[in-house]
């Protein structure tokens, strides 16, 4: 287990009015797995992945991360656990429009701090990983959608984080491209023993993960194995 949650809330005020966004949140989130945080719009499942992630802070609760309790380290601590040991996957894919594929990557790696004697053999290596070797000096705007997505899947994972989080990385994809971003997140998780925490609403990702958290109202109302 990397990820504990134990009763975390979280409350946001709208005017007048106090918003439950999440409530009383018990999880796990096992290493070297494809969790998936599932449910509609408005369910709390992309507060809950920001939770995890460091980018935001429970109401009430605490979140373990690694045995550490994340909940109360500064945000200068928050920022270094971020940059060291967690990698993310946005929506918006959110690549560097001016740098190539590879540029992408290593930039990506110099933010980690990673070795810069081992910087372009990583940023190659990762690349090669997601299929995208012959690909690397192309720029965001001359690659597909898809293509986009496991560039950013590359950066993610290349400083060899302990936890990749992926908010929604197939909104923007049709199906048939989305599951194959999806197959590839679960091949990095079998061959490379990645930890990978995914949101999504779309049913036809569910079989590919190893656990699945139905959320539903901020709250947790299922999980599968």
């Amino acid at each position: 287990m990397i990820i504990r949650t134990e009763n975390i809330s979280r409350q946001f005020r709208s005017g007048q009015e106090i918003v439950h966004a999440l409530r009383n949140i018990n999880i796990e989130i096992q290493s070297g797995a494809l969790t998936i945080l599932r449910g509609r719009s408005g369910s709390g499942k992309t507060t809950l992945i920001n939770l995890m992630g460091a980018l935001d802070q429970p109401s009430t609760g605490h979140i373990f991360f690694d045995g550490q309790d994340i909940t109360r380290l500064s945000e200068a601590k928050k920022d270094q656990l971020r940059r060291n040991h967690m990698g993310f996957i946005f929506q918006s894919i959110a690549l560097m429009p001016l740098m190539t594929a590879y540029e992408n990557v290593e930039f990506g790696l110099r933010v980690a701090g990673y070795n810069p004697k081992d910087r372009k053999k990583r940023a190659e290596e990762c690349l090669a990983m997601v299929g995208l070797q012959k690909r690397m000096n192309h720029r965001p705007q001359e690659l597909s959608g898809g293509e986009q997505q496991r560039v950013a899947i590359a950066r993610a994972v290349a400083h060899q984080p302990k936890v990749v989080f992926a908010d929604e990385p197939t909104a923007e994809l049709d199906t048939s491209m989305g599951l194959q971003v999806v197959k590839l997140l679960k091949d990095l998780v079998e061959e490379e023993g990645l930890t990978v925490v995914m949101t999504t609403h779309d049913p036809s990702m569910i079989d590919i993960a190893d656990y699945v958290y139905t959320l539903d109202d901020g709250m947790v109302i299922d999980l599968a194995e």
